[in-house]
């Protein structure tokens, strides 16, 4: 068997090499180059941008009469009377806070007059030109353009008041108002706390 290797050494050299080339070769060829990294982005998706929320804008309300400091004070929308009062300082000792209705909405350029005790309780003109109550509204003496100015109640039904109380004499409790035509108990409901009948 030696001689058999002896003889073919050669041959088994060459053999072996060419394997081995080969070997090499595939194993390079099956090896690929990376080819540059690519790295892409995707298009950006249009997005609606955000819509702005309308913030309200403060309101500006004069407070006067017995408070601690009388000024404009900037109030947050959605404030009553109270919140204004209590900007201004708060009450002083001889406020009368039963002359005014601390739960009302306050509005834009309005004025809050807090009476002292003893002082005649008058309405305030507000910037559109109707009457702005101040306190509860009388029923008994209030002028048409005092009536229009409260909750649900317009040029005609204050009228109707006004012609009813003619008629009928003064009310006798604030409830007589739904005896007018056109104030029922949901137009009652909203007024309410704004009138009396001293």
């Amino acid at each position: 068997m030696s001689d058999v290797l002896e003889r073919h050494r050669v041959l088994i050299i060459a053999m072996l090499s060419v394997l081995m080339v080969g070997g090499v070769a595939a194993w390079g060829l099956g090896r690929s180059t990376p080819g540059p990294i690519i790295i892409s982005t995707p298009e950006p998706t249009a997005t609606p941008a955000p819509q702005p929320t309308a913030t309200p804008a403060p309101l500006r309300v004069y407070v006067t009469g017995a408070v601690v400091r009388s000024d404009v004070y900037l109030l947050p929308a959605g404030s009553l009377v109270k919140d204004a009062i209590a900007a201004a300082g708060g009450a002083t000792g001889d406020a009368n806070l039963e002359g005014i209705n601390l739960a009302i909405q306050v509005v834009d350029q309005q004025q809050i007059h807090v009476p002292r005790k003893g002082e005649v309780v008058t309405p305030i003109v507000s910037p559109g030109g109707g009457v702005a109550p101040v306190g509860k509204v009388n029923i008994n003496t209030a002028s048409i353009a005092e009536l229009d100015a409260l909750p649900g109640i317009g040029p005609a039904i204050a009228q109707r008041i006004v012609d009813y109380r003619a008629e009928n004499g003064d009310f006798r409790v604030p409830e007589d108002l739904m005896n007018v035509k056109g104030i029922g108990p949901s137009t009652f409901e909203k007024l309410k706390d704004q009138i009396t009948v001293r």
